[in-house]
């Protein structure tokens, strides 16, 4: 069963029951859709491109924010068999170029604050025949989606998705380079579905608030838990902890995945008063958990404080393994918190040295995985895709070891690992301990070049909001922590870039930080 018929079973079983909601707070907006409204205007939009020539195997660019005319649209583009090709809502206008180039997309919808950026690009985009606003007041050179639709069926269209037919092509967030085109199929995504229900049980019952970016491969296949369920869903369209308990509140919420930033924002704003649990009702919240980047095990300690019965759950995946779920901690698990976890359903996993052999417990290697999420390759780049797709097995880039108990625990990516005088620090282990310290909010650890050990690493801390902290402060508390190898030899305060994933933009910190020198 694909995505596609997924929708279509929800809504000939619940036609009239919401499918969706979207919100966003400060403008006081609220708006629903049933899931029969979702099907029939998703074939609307699948019916209006088969007429304007888009065809199984075509593409079609799809760069909007988040809302439900963002899921309408891309079911509306997997239908005709055409693959959906979401962007980056902050991609550059250049980044935008190159991805549907990339793509030779023959089509591309585009929500109005993309205007300006599309406009630039426009007369570059050769293959592109069809530019469809997703708005009113179209541009001149593109056509609203009203107009678009007008005399399109609702009918569903009669063409034939295999489970091995490529249905999305996800291009990566670009923090380490150009972005890589990742091809997914049909199966991929029906895996995802079955894997995200398997995993935290969604029931009709549900309700599943959804906050990050919907063309990234984490919200959307976590959304796929409701999909498969028949249950409902919120979209809150800003982040803020208040507008995130609200949602909760008012929507009945059970389920919420958030972002490391935006739990310690809403830790932050309980810790102070800002907010106040009792002002709100959460007693149906049963489900907190968190991937896209390295968990720290002493914010799910504090999260505990205040959620003591609250289910939680780490999830870890990649694009290239179609989101999360390769490997997840379990809501049965929680005394193991600081792990990724074990093998996720349906998915194999390995640990090993460079040359492929497995790594007995407790040693470090490269994380691999196995599994019916795996992506068909890296697009246009077969010598890429050769480099991690070997003989089933993804190889990930990231290290891990495992536990006695066979628990996984992530150390960090290989690219990240900082030698200094010849000994390995992995900056995740130095962050986690820094997070400890109750005067930092937020912490990141890179190295940069050093004439006489190689590399030497920085800290970069984000204090607290009035916490004072003093660069002798975090020093005085590196030493009390940490062996003097592992110690930074810079503390520099800044804020720690994060893209909307949630993952430390550690090129753009060892960019703006690569001429440091250390005093010794």
């Amino acid at each position: 069963m694909t995505i596609s018929d997924m929708l279509a079973k929800n809504a000939k079983l619940y036609p009239d029951d919401v499918a969706l909601v979207e919100l966003k707070p400060s403008l006081n907006y609220r708006c629903e859709i049933t899931w029969r409204e979702f099907d029939n205007r998703s074939d609307k939009i699948a019916n209006a491109l088969y007429n304007t020539g888009i065809r199984k195997g075509d593409k079609v660019v799809h760069l909007m924010t988040n809302s439900i005319d963002w899921l309408v649209a891309y079911f509306g583009i997997i239908r005709t068999g055409a693959w959906a090709v979401p962007l980056n809502f902050r991609f550059t206008a250049k980044d935008i170029l190159y991805c549907t180039q990339i793509a030779e997309a023959k089509s591309f919808l585009f929500g109005q604050e993309f205007a300006e950026r599309v406009s630039e690009i426009r007369t570059q985009l050769t293959a592109v025949k069809k530019f469809i606003y997703m708005g009113d007041d179209a541009p001149e050179w593109a056509q609203t989606i009203d107009d678009f639709t007008l005399q399109a069926s609702e009918n569903p269209l009669n063409v034939e998705l295999n489970p091995d037919d490529p249905c999305g092509l996800y291009f990566t967030s670009g923090t380490t380079g150009q972005p890589k085109p990742i091809l997914l199929t049909h199966r991929n995504m029906e895996h995802a579905a079955i894997v995200e229900s398997m995993h935290h049980g969604q029931t009709r019952d549900d309700n599943f608030i959804l906050i990050p970016p919907l063309y990234h491969t984490g919200a959307k296949m976590h959304w796929f838990g409701s999909l498969y369920s028949g249950s409902r869903a919120t979209l809150l369209r800003e982040i803020k902890p208040a507008y995130i308990f609200e949602a909760v509140h008012n929507e009945k919420g059970t389920v919420v995945w958030l972002l490391v930033p935006w739990a310690q924002d809403i830790l932050v704003a309980l810790d102070t008063g800002e907010l106040k649990k009792e002002d709100y009702e959460l007693d149906q919240w049963r489900l907190m958990h968190i991937g896209a980047q390295p968990v720290p095990e002493s914010l799910i300690k504090h999260w505990k404080t205040y959620f003591p019965d609250m289910l939680y759950d780490t999830n870890y995946g990649l694009s290239e393994s179609t989101g999360p779920g390769c490997v997840h901690l379990g809501v049965e698990n929680i005394h193991k918190v600081g792990a990724i976890g074990k093998p996720g359903y349906g998915w194999q996993v390995r640990i090993v040295d460079d040359n492929d052999n497995d790594v007995p417990p407790g040693t470090v290697g490269e994380l691999l995985v196995k599994g019916n999420g795996l992506m068909k390759e890296y697009y246009k780049n077969p010598q890429k895709t050769a480099e991690v797709l070997k003989d089933g097995w993804l190889h990930t880039g990231d290290l891990a070891k495992t536990d006695e108990d066979g628990f996984i625990w992530y150390v960090d990516r290989k690219k990240d690992l900082i030698i200094t005088g010849g000994e390995n620090i992995f900056p995740i282990e130095v962050e986690e301990i820094l997070l400890y310290n109750p005067k930092v909010y937020d912490a990141a650890l890179i190295g940069i070049p050093d004439i006489r050990l190689g590399e030497i690493a920085v800290a970069v801390i984000d204090p607290k909001p009035g916490a004072g902290i003093t660069t002798e402060e975090i020093e005085a508390y590196c030493i009390e922590k940490l062996p003097k190898y592992k110690r930074p030899k810079i503390v520099v305060f800044d804020k720690v870039p994060r893209n909307p994933t949630g993952k430390i933009e550690k090129v753009k910190l060892r960019e703006k930080y690569k001429d440091l020198k250390w005093v010794r």
